[in-house]
């Protein structure tokens, strides 16, 4: 049954389907992946004792990864934030009208993905609603363990909305259980202070709350702030423009925060960042726990599940030039695309036609007969923000705001620093066409264009690209002048340079939930409007 975010019935974990239709789940902990069986629960009874209401705050990280294929955090923000970019598409074995739709920027309102990224981030801003609501009437609770628990509550309301403005901009901002119906949509700039006092409530967990970067925790909310507020000020509402520079400022205040911190560091090797060995790294500061056999990360099938051979897997790119284009003395080359695999079963690398997606690619368990090929990478973590966005962040800000600073040239210079060490040999590389390694010298629109390449290298199939893209306002520009022609396409063929236009700013809101709440307006572009819209001349 479909869920209408005006009256959410799921109050805490009840039964909820795992990729399909009927049957109980367990609840799984985004903290340390135990096990708890739950049945049904009553709300009003169910806020007795401390384990009670960890067990509800852990429902909400669980609806990060519930859904399966369609899962918040398994595939969604991949399909949702890659595919509708240039560089990927849906490979000859996707037969899913719902996955083209996104590739070839056709997506319609009745679109499975679209549907479930509403639905499914309205249940978690639900849970912790009620864990906010109840949570505060706990008078067993001592005044700090009792805010705590609001507090870890808040930031992750905060980080659902910020998910949710992105995609469909102002939605209806829903604070407590039961309230909502016929709610019209809030604007943009209502939604980004509700995002910016939730997980400024985030921001007053006591350092050392959790060791694990799975967890809510105050850098973590830091670093998300850094990134709604440089969000915010390329937003073009009125709030946006008025307040751009201090927005700027923000960001810089917030991801100075977690630099002035000590607490994280570049890890040496990039492909690290996805080992499923070196989780909750020193990179690491807010991730999503996946584990193949509780609440695996189905991109981790949908990358590689042809495993060596060069039939086309479900999300594929759509060349080879990504790969031929990135310099082979940046790691990140070979961190982000496996043009060359060894093949465990061969004892011989295998070379692909089209480069795999390498981050997705379990190498250390691919060849374990317990978790072969194509389930191996559904164990990696979904990273949201790690540490080199943090400084690129700072790096943006600080041009965008001063133009080209030390303090901008620092931060960004860390960033590719580390792309060119080798951390085999133990020296730093630098670029092979003979240009510095470290940036200097830029003018401010020069300095802004790097660190956009630099975005691009860092990011891949992280769930970033069409978010960036947006909030520069040169999508349509971008997807048109970079997506391969039909000539330089490899395999399947894409209609992204054809299709896309302003409309694909924004996702459109679910036809489901247009039907079950008249007051919410559809997003301009799909019901068959034609021109720019609300898009001016600084959309691209």
């Amino acid at each position: 049954m479909k869920q209408n975010i005006i009256k959410i019935t799921v109050y805490l974990v009840t039964a909820l389907p795992l990729g399909g239709v009927g049957g109980g789940l367990l609840l799984t902990s985004c903290a340390d992946l135990e096990q708890t069986s739950l049945s049904s629960i009553d709300k009003d009874n169910f806020y007795q004792s401390k384990e009670d209401i960890e067990t509800a705050i852990n429902g909400i990280y669980q609806e990060f990864t519930v859904d399966g294929f369609y899962g918040m955090f398994n595939n969604q923000s991949v399909y949702i934030n890659d595919l509708q970019t240039d560089y990927v598409k849906a490979g000859a074995q996707t037969n899913s009208a719902h996955i083209r739709e996104l590739s070839n920027f056709a997506v319609q309102p009745t679109n499975l993905f679209v549907s479930y990224a509403w639905e499914e981030h309205y249940k978690a801003i639900n849970r912790a609603n009620v864990v906010i609501d109840k949570v505060g009437n706990a008078s067993f609770l001592d005044e700090q363990t009792r805010q705590n628990y609001i507090n870890e509550a808040r930031f992750l309301r905060g980080f659902m909305y910020f998910n949710l403005v992105r995609y469909f901009g102002g939605v209806p901002i829903v604070l407590h259980d039961g309230e909502g119906e016929g709610a019209p949509r809030n604007s943009i700039d209502e939604v980004y202070h509700q995002i910016v006092d939730d997980l400024s409530a985030g921001e007053q967990l006591p350092v050392g709350y959790t060791s694990l970067d799975s967890k809510a925790n105050t850098l973590a909310a830091s670093a998300i702030l850094s990134k709604v507020y440089i969000t915010w000020a390329q937003t073009l509402t009125a709030e946006g423009k008025s307040s751009q520079s201090q927005f700027y400022q923000k960001a810089i205040q917030y991801a100075d925060k977690v630099i002035n911190s000590g607490k994280y560091s570049l890890l040496d090797k990039f492909i690290d960042n996805w080992s499923v060995d070196k989780k909750h790294g020193p990179e690491h500061i807010f991730s999503i726990e996946h584990d193949r056999t509780i609440n695996g990360n189905v991109s981790g099938h949908c990358t590689f599940a042809t495993n060596w051979d060069n039939a086309e897997p479900v999300l594929l790119a759509t060349s080879d030039k990504y790969y031929e284009q990135t310099d082979p003395r940046d790691q990140r080359r070979d961190g982000s695309w496996a043009k060359r695999l060894y093949n465990p079963n061969t004892g011989e690398d295998f070379e692909f036609t089209i480069p795999r997606f390498r981050k997705y690619i379990d190498s250390l368990n691919y060849a374990n007969p317990s978790s072969a090929g194509n389930s191996a990478g559904q164990s990696v973590n979904t990273t949201i923000i790690r540490y080199a966005e943090v400084l690129l962040i700072k790096a943006e800000a600080e041009n965008e705001l001063n133009g080209p600073t030390d303090a901008a040239y620092d931060a960004i210079n860390q960033v590719r620093r580390r792309a060119y060490w080798s951390p085999y040999l133990n020296i730093q590389n630098t670029p092979s066409d003979g240009s510095d390694l470290e940036l200097s010298g830029l003018t401010q629109e020069a300095f802004r264009e790097r660190l956009r390449e630099e975005r691009r290298l860092e990011f891949v199939l992280e769930g970033q690209r069409w978010f960036d893209l947006i909030r520069w306002h040169i999508l349509v520009k971008y997807v048109k002048a970079n997506t391969p022609t039909d000539a330089e396409t490899l395999g399947t063929k894409t209609t992204k340079a054809q299709n896309v236009s302003k409309k694909n700013y924004l996702l459109p809101l679910p036809q489901e939930q247009l039907i079950l709440n008249p007051n919410l307006e559809q997003n301009w572009g799909y019901s068959g409007e034609t021109g720019d819209g609300p898009y001016g001349a600084e959309y691209e």
